[in-house]
């Protein structure tokens, strides 16, 4: 068992921004949560987390990594899906960062696993989770347990939601379900709505917030495009709720695209709400899975 004084570090890794806590066992943040810009480097982020880490060092149990990209079985490396964030970065050797255990895992699975133990899905043994922000993620609970496929990649936002080779997706290809649903993707819409490229999602939803009518239409198609993948998702998966899960999630509206799931969907109608933790939910979650793997280790 971990200590009273001990504790795990947990990181939120995305591609705009860093965010870092201290988190116990339970799932509770005992620090300020810190937030910082995502270096552009990949050598430069390691060196960013090592110098966190090292401040931290004597607190703490373990590290918790949450981060974009697809993970492997054993929570060690990332394996492959870094398109939003820089190059090499799927190299990360994140077992440098810490004498103590460091564990790593994806940021949709690790906020999908903090809803499922504490929050919103909490008691539900099908669930899904769609992660917004720079790319997306996907993460889904069947049967009490977290789906991760053969390699640990289940999950992965990069399947075709259109036709024509319209958008390049960071992943190589054409019209993901990513390219289309991201804050990624909304910078695009925008751009593509006022013709011209300074534009970004902050200008939406600015505009939102001013009752800006093209605003308002421009995050209007991109919420439905976020819907239109969900629906898709939930004929094949039939979970109980879906829960939305990045910073963008904030501004959308959960009772209208809830009817509009339930309307088009063929199975037994679905919850749609925000993950309870919100921006905290994949550090939550990747503390929790490190705890977890501790205690195992321990036996």
């Amino acid at each position: 068992m971990m200590t009273d004084s001990k504790k795990i570090l947990a990181f939120d890794i995305g591609g705009t921004k860093i965010a870092y806590a201290l988190i116990d066992e339970e799932g509770k943040i005992c620090s300020d949560v810190t937030k910082i810009s995502t270096p552009r480097d990949s050598a430069e982020i390691l060196a960013t987390l090592k110098r966190i880490v090292s401040g931290f060092e004597n607190q703490i149990e373990a590290v918790a990594v949450a981060t974009a990209g697809e993970v492997s079985k054993d929570n060690d490396r990332i394996i492959a899906s870094v398109g939003n964030m820089p190059k090499d970065y799927m190299n990360t050797p994140f077992a440098e960062l810490s004498s103590k255990p460091v564990v790593v895992e994806n940021d949709a699975n690790a906020a999908m696993w903090a809803e499922y133990k504490l929050g919103a899905a909490k008691g539900m043994n099908d669930a899904m989770l769609v992660a917004i922000g720079t790319g997306v993620g996907i993460s889904f609970i069947v049967n009490g347990q977290l789906l991760k496929g053969k390699s640990g990649a289940a999950g992965e936002a990069h399947f075709k939601v259109a036709r024509g080779n319209k958008r390049r997706c960071g992943c190589g290809a054409y019209d993901c379900y990513e390219i289309y649903a991201s804050g990624t993707a909304l910078g695009i819409d925008a751009k593509e709505a006022y013709k011209d490229d300074s534009v970004t999602s902050h200008d939406v939803i600015k505009g939102m917030k001013e009752n800006n009518l093209l605003a308002i239409k421009v995050f209007n198609e991109w919420e439905q495009d976020v819907v239109n993948g969900i629906i898709g998702l939930v004929n094949i998966f039939d979970p109980e709720i879906v829960l939305l899960f990045g910073s963008l999630t904030e501004f959308m509206n959960y009772e209208k695209l809830e009817k509009i799931v339930n309307k088009d969907i063929l199975a037994r109608p679905i919850k749609l709400r925000r993950a309870i933790f919100e921006n905290n939910a994949a550090m939550i979650g990747a503390a929790l899975i490190a705890a977890e793997k501790i205690k195992k280790e321990k036996k």
